[in-house]
């Protein structure tokens, strides 16, 4: 799915699950784009992947094996973010 598409239809139903449980609405919105972030560079529906093997002539399995350091390094900020909302919620006061 779409990042775009995805934030319309997942973003209404799952906000409210999400303040209910006791997350920030702002903390929400970034691990949901963290998340939709990390699915943006991964395959088989990897939209930056398509771009990034337009541009470079590289194979698409070339450029997976390529983005892997980077997937752990986004998976490990979306735990982060998550364990530690204070980092996220820092400029909100």
């Amino acid at each position: 799915m779409d990042t775009l598409a995805a934030i319309i239809i997942l973003t209404p139903i799952l906000l409210p699950i999400a303040v209910n449980i006791g997350y920030d609405p702002v903390h929400f919105g970034i691990i949901m784009i963290l998340n939709l972030a990390i699915g943006f560079i991964t395959p088989p529906l990897g939209v930056n992947l398509f771009v990034g093997s337009g541009i470079s002539g590289l194979s698409i399995e070339t450029l997976s094996r390529a983005i892997i350091p980077f997937f752990f390094a986004m998976l490990l900020t979306l735990i982060i973010v998550i364990f530690i909302p204070q980092l996220s919620l820092f400029f909100l006061g």
